[in-house]
């Protein structure tokens, strides 16, 4: 098993964790509680960094409900982290109801 290397930017991030075992994707918490309003873009930070060995990448995609239940998608999906990037994961999110603000605290997830 390849290990990945873990950096809290922030001591009060939770570090990514899996839901469930056996789940491809851990869920990351965001550095600041936020809101989308309706058709706004936010790069929302994660207050993690990564060290991936060389030849890797990690894959951020959105958390599967978001989508259905909000009308929240990412931007680039799948966000894409390679090995050489050092700096805070942050995401690139967009509300694309035309009526609803979404507030929100985790909504990613980071596959390997």
């Amino acid at each position: 098993m390849t290990k990945i290397l873990i950096k809290r930017l922030d001591p009060t991030v939770p570090l990514p964790s899996y839901a469930k075992a056996g789940d491809a994707g851990a869920d990351l918490a965001t550095r600041i509680d936020f809101t989308i309003n309706p058709g706004e873009r936010m790069l929302v930070p994660t207050g993690i960094s990564i060290a991936l060995p060389n030849g890797y990448v990690a894959l951020v995609h959105p958390r599967s409900g978001l989508a259905i239940k909000h009308g929240i998608s990412m931007v680039n999906t799948p966000g894409t982290i390679d090995a050489g990037y050092r700096g805070e994961l942050q995401v690139i999110l967009i509300n694309h109801d035309l009526t609803q603000p979404v507030s929100f605290k985790r909504v990613i997830e980071l596959r390997n």
